[in-house]
């Protein structure tokens, strides 16, 4: 490229800034050296412009930077979509909880690379957020995944700002989704007891006596092995999880690996296949149905050992709950005998018939046969959660015994899982009434007057 150089200098020393102008477009062009690139070469930054001391300061500005130890971008700004991909598969899937990282994922590849995804990093507006989330909630999407939304773009968004991708992040003037919280209704003492009578009759009752007295989590309960039971000090050890987690590709391409499994219309009304909503059709590139994989990987059930402090907990156990253990333990043992060389568990607290830990699918199928067996209203599994809680709430224990027996590392979660149930409201009202009108002077009935 024919150029003719800044004033007079000779060539600049290696390693300098260099200013010239450029017969060739009629251009003035600047180039600062900031680094080196990962393959080695010089990393030097190009500015150009008709105006000469437009590329002179922009130069300055390149130095300064460079002097200060600013990072300093070169290249196009990445598309939105580009950042989202790299920060979740490099970024977030490695360092986070299995259903975390499934809660971002979603929220990347089904919300925000289909809206946004087109926009550049560094030309995203509140507005485009804003448009995006009215449309969600136009199309029905619930207030929970509306924030997840939000909640995942503003922190993918973050990384972005702290690596200087960006200068600031647009997400923070975007007001979060209100959360709306799904009234729960947690089973009262009366079907709690009519719950764990039934359960004295089914092969894993045990399993829900667990659940409702001492508020495990699903994966909590199914995740015990035996040695974690200590028979002589009557506790119960919580130290793992077991999942089911989806399966992920091992191919080279997923899109064609499992092509004949991709639906590629709407169900019909009144479809009779899926219990739940219908999912919608295959995307051209969808890279689902990794199951079907021959080289499938990650997925199935895993065991995740515990690692926070608040949830590896050691809990007393009531009589009750250690006896009925106790009965499951022999059963377990009868039943391992007859199952002879075919019994093929790992010391599994709770499991199948050959010794194979339970699916959780299973688990739940269990629990609402066992609702239906002792004539109590349908539940989610995770409403023996929320019944422990507020029985302890009921039982008047202190805050901080609470959270270590839950395993929360927050008083906070006590607002969500602990509901003042109607019995106790009336305890207080008729204690209320005994303190401020006592009758033992005979002249408690003035006391309004």
């Amino acid at each position: 490229m024919p150029r003719k150089k800044n004033g007079d200098r000779s060539r600049e020393p290696n390693g300098a800034s260099s200013i010239y102008f450029s017969e060739y477009d009629g251009m003035w062009h600047g180039r600062v050296t900031v680094g080196v690139k990962p393959d080695g070469k010089p990393d030097r930054p190009h500015r150009k412009s008709k105006n000469k001391s437009k590329v002179i300061e922009a130069v300055r500005k390149l130095e300064r930077a460079r002097d200060d130890g600013r990072k300093i971008r070169t290249g196009r700004p990445w598309k939105l979509e580009k950042w989202l991909r790299h920060w979740f598969e490099n970024i977030a899937e490695p360092s986070v909880k299995y259903k975390t990282a499934n809660w971002y994922r979603t929220a990347v590849y089904q919300y925000l690379i289909p809206r946004l995804g087109a926009h550049r990093i560094d030309r995203l507006e509140p507005e485009h957020v804003e448009d995006m989330l009215a449309d969600l909630r136009a199309e029905g999407c619930k207030p929970s995944t509306l924030r997840q939304v939000h909640n995942t773009l503003k922190t993918s968004l973050n990384v972005a700002v702290k690596r200087e991708r960006l200068a600031k992040n647009p997400v923070t003037l975007v007001k979060a989704p209100p959360l709306v919280e799904e009234e729960i209704d947690p089973f009262t003492v009366e079907e709690a007891r009519r719950i764990l009578h039934a359960a004295k009759d089914v092969r894993h009752g045990s399993r829900f006596a667990i659940a409702l007295a001492l508020g495990l989590r699903q994966g909590e309960a199914l995740g015990l092995k035996w040695q974690d039971l200590n028979e002589d000090a009557g506790t119960l050890a919580v130290r793992r999880s077991l999942q089911r987690q989806s399966w992920r590709h091992g191919c080279d391409d997923p899109t064609a690996c499992v092509k004949g499994r991709h639906k590629v219309k709407p169900c019909p009304d009144g479809c009779k296949i899926h219990k739940r909503k219908c999912p919608p059709p295959c995307s051209v590139d969808c890279v689902g149905h990794a199951r079907h994989c021959p080289k499938r990987r990650d997925g199935g059930l895993v065991v995740v050992e515990t690692k926070s402090r608040s949830g590896r907990r050691t809990i007393n156990l009531p009589e009750p709950v250690l006896a009925g253990l106790q009965a499951h333990r022999k059963r377990q043992r009868a039943e391992q005998m007859r199952a002879g060389e075919w019994w093929e568990g790992e010391d599994w607290l709770f499991a199948q018939e050959t010794g194979k830990p339970i699916d959780p699918r299973r688990d739940y199928d269990d629990w609402q046969a066992l609702l239906k067996r002792a004539g109590v209203r349908p539940a989610r599994l995770h409403d023996a959660r929320h019944t422990a809680a507020t029985m302890l709430l009921v039982l008047g224990t202190p805050t901080r015994v609470v959270m270590d027996v839950m395993g929360w590392s927050q008083a906070s979660m006590a607002k969500r899982y602990q509901h003042v149930p109607d019995e106790l409201r009336q305890r207080i009202a008729d204690q209320m009434g005994g303190l401020l009108w006592s009758d033992t002077d005979g002249e408690g009935d003035q006391a309004t007057s």
